[in-house]
């Protein structure tokens, strides 16, 4: 059974999934803040998740409906966190959104790879463009119960870990946008890269570090 709550300023949310719980805070930065993390089991195996909710500053809302195509690139990763080391990366998943203004049509749209969705209304595309999802995870590697990554960390001294973050690329903006967008605050839309640690149920007080 998965059970989650959503992040509330200032409150702690928590997800809990098959004898595994993620306890993280409320993060926000310029432009976009976290609002949900998620994990859950598939018949194809653990799935990341986490919803961004995500505001565009005055310029970069005008760049956008004068024809400018933005790129977001999220990041979903679970990796191994080692006291005595850099982190082990277990497995990380980086995705490219698209999000443009068709002046004709008066319509926003969302693209990933080969699929797209229109919307009349920004907020609704600003929506969709924040939940991003990571292919699944197979089982073994984190199930306890057949010898995964979570049954062997406490004897390697390590800690099973996620990292979520979005930003928008600005190397992507057309060159003569992309001066300006470097020398603007405004235009440094994006999370900070935040982490929290998955622990066993009865070790519930870990808490996720930015």
């Amino acid at each position: 059974m998965l059970c989650c709550r959503k992040i509330v300023k200032g409150i702690c949310g928590a997800v809990c999934l098959f004898g595994l719980i993620f306890v993280f805070q409320n993060v926000s930065a310029e432009g976009i803040e976290i609002s949900k993390v998620e994990a859950r089991l598939t018949d194809e195996g653990y799935i990341l998740s986490a919803d961004f909710e995500i505001s565009l500053p005055p310029p970069v809302e005008e760049a956008l409906k004068r024809g400018v195509t933005l790129y977001f690139i999220s990041e979903l990763s679970i990796h191994r966190s080692r006291w005595y080391w850099v982190d082990n990366e277990i497995r990380s998943h980086e995705q490219t959104t698209k999000l443009s203004f068709n002046t004709l049509t008066q319509q926003y749209r969302i693209s990933r790879g080969g699929l797209y969705q229109s919307f009349f209304e920004l907020k609704d595309a600003l929506q969709v463009l924040g939940h991003q999802t990571a292919p699944a995870i197979p089982a073994t590697l984190l199930d306890n119960n057949s010898g995964g990554y979570i049954s062997r960390w406490a004897k390697k001294g390590s800690e099973i870990g996620a990292y979520a973050a979005m930003k928008l690329d600005v190397s992507q903006l057309p060159k003569p946008l992309q001066v300006n967008a470097l020398a603007s605050d405004q235009w440094n839309v994006d999370s900070i890269r935040y982490h929290w640690d998955i622990s066993p149920v009865s070790s519930s007080n870990n808490r996720g570090r930015p």
